[in-house]
């Protein structure tokens, strides 16, 4: 087995790369992959740490092979039992008949309903230990991080936590494991589009999660998805508290529809202003054309936030409608806002846009802008007037 996959003397990643699904969840686009993490604690027994995605089972059992021979496992926890982590469960129970699921109830009920699993379980509570000789194992329950049995599992000798889905990132890893052996830069803006569209809504849970963690000495953090973090774990930790209290950096998101190209006009005179009083970044989504993923990364990324649509159907326009409906399921809190409609003989789009604002409580940077058909060059004021009321909010 590689040294790249000795996380220290008793951890080893078995986990795997996909570099074949184009949607994460038949969702989210995966254009750098993501891998599917699962790791062994080898004591005197041995423990496997969650398992992969069933299309990529027999090299699971392979690398575990490679890792520990002949050797039995003893237990299988499961942290987490979202498909692309469990799916593969019934196949390493028939490769090691005697091996103990261990899971807390919540867990153990998703078991029996997805695979037909009842027996040689093993349930655990909050703080409950498992010995495995040398190697002890801790529980902490984490519930809704991102799913309601979700629990993380710390190894008490070499400090040293399993994390589940949290602080995980898309992209699939390119030969090394550790943070410390590879090239960062591509996984931290996947970071945030993970958290965004994966874990965004559970901002009080992780909050409650990372209170109850405060007190560990942790070493390495092994998520399911992504690097394991040993060098680079106050910035990930760091990452995972202020999105999840929303707190948005300085910057300003501009997010549009446009039929005909005046929304989109109205979109860039107000990336002008804004530059012009200098502020940035501004970044710019046209929601016909960027991914929904994407944009709700940079949502959560930066707290300036303005949208722009033409009246529809006497309504948004579906793409930022879409938009809208994601911000609201995310509960995306903090963030100052400012927005702009158009129409041609009927407006209603920067109404209902004001009216989301004040749904979600959002810091208001003045009244909406409202073009009626073509830009003008009245707007131009209006355009400045509202960037410059982001700005000083900001």
């Amino acid at each position: 087995m590689s040294e790249n996959f000795k996380i220290n003397r008793f951890v080893r990643y078995v986990g795997v790369n996909d570099r074949k699904t184009h949607l994460f969840e038949n969702l989210w686009p995966l254009p750098q992959g993501v891998s599917y993490n699962a790791y062994l604690v080898i004591g005197e027994k041995i423990a496997l740490i969650d398992t992969v995605e069933a299309c990529f089972t027999a090299e699971l059992l392979e690398k575990i092979v490679r890792t520990v021979g002949n050797r039995p496992l003893d237990y299988l926890v499961i942290n987490h039992m979202e498909p692309d982590h469990s799916s593969s469960i019934n196949a390493v129970r028939q490769a090691y008949p005697d091996v103990q699921i261990v899971g807390n109830a919540k867990t153990l009920q998703m078991l029996e309903g997805y695979y037909g699993i009842h027996k040689g379980t093993l349930e655990v509570k909050e703080g409950d230990s498992l010995c495995l000789g040398g190697e002890t194992l801790r529980f902490y329950l984490t519930p809704m991080v991102h799913w309601p049995e979700t629990m993380m599992t710390y190894c008490e000798q070499e400090k040293l936590l399993f994390s589940g889905d949290a602080f995980g990132t898309f992209g699939a890893l390119n030969g090394a494991v550790l943070d410390q052996d590879m090239d960062l830069s591509p996984y931290w803006d996947e970071m945030y589009r993970y958290y965004a569209n994966i874990v965004g809504k559970y901002g009080s849970p992780v909050q409650k999660a990372l209170q109850k963690l405060s007190g560990l000495n942790i070493q390495a953090i092994c998520p399911t998805h992504g690097p394991v973090w040993k060098k680079e774990i106050s910035r990930v930790i760091g990452i995972y508290d202020k999105l999840s209290r929303y707190e948005g950096e300085k910057g300003v998101v501009i997010a549009y529809g446009s039929m005909y190209g005046n929304t989109a006009q109205t979109a860039m005179h107000m990336a002008e202003e804004l530059a012009a009083l200098g502020m940035e970044p501004v970044v710019m989504h046209n929601l016909s054309v960027s991914p929904l993923s994407e944009v709700l990364r940079d949502v959560f990324k930066y707290r300036g936030l303005v949208i722009g649509s033409p009246t529809y159907n006497a309504g948004i326009f579906p793409p930022v409608e879409a938009l809208l409906n994601a911000l609201a399921a995310r509960n995306v809190k903090n963030r100052v806002y400012g927005c702009f409609g158009s129409f041609t003989w009927a407006g209603a789009a920067a109404g209902k846009l004001q009216d989301f604002g004040v749904a979600m409580n959002w810091d208001s940077a003045g009244e909406p802008l409202e073009l009626k058909q073509g830009y003008t060059k009245e707007k131009t004021e209006a355009c400045a007037l509202l960037a410059k009321n982001l700005v000083a909010k900001l």
